[in-house]
């Protein structure tokens, strides 16, 4: 693969990953936070409307430079059993923040007597998964 034989594309792709979980885990952090008991002075919604594109954009770079490093190791990487737990917990963390997003369409989430169970779910994930993910180097 063209990305595994590269002197650039396998580092670039690393250092955009790490920017992009800067961007996730650093928003979608601050507001799990907040939804925990944090920052109570700060408008919870207005952090919410300015930090939910960030963790967007961030997972998005994420999946995108995920994909280039997946692809320079795809077969080790495929019966890695950190790998696959990684795998799973995004898709669950990603359906927690849909599910949470579900809940505020319907009114204020913060108030739902889930939202901070799922806060809390949030922030475990995440930072699961990147501890999972600078693990894989080492397995």
């Amino acid at each position: 693969m063209w990305a595994a034989r590269s002197p650039v594309a396998y580092p670039l792709a690393n250092v955009v990953h790490v920017l992009g979980a800067v961007l996730l885990v650093g928003a979608i952090g601050i507001l799990d936070l907040r939804l925990l008991g944090a920052w109570p002075a700060l408008p919870a919604a207005a952090l919410d409307r300015a930090l939910t594109p960030l963790g967007i954009a961030g997972l998005l770079t994420m999946l995108a430079s995920g994909t280039v490093l997946f692809a320079a190791d795809a077969a080790s990487l495929a019966t890695s059993a950190i790998f696959q737990w990684k795998l799973l917990l995004i898709a669950l963390a990603t359906a927690n923040a849909l599910l949470f997003r579900r809940l505020r369409a319907g009114g204020d989430a913060r108030t739902h007597p889930a939202a901070r169970p799922m806060a809390l779910a949030s922030l475990s994930m995440w930072l699961a998964i990147l501890v999972l993910g600078r693990l894989i180097a080492y397995a």
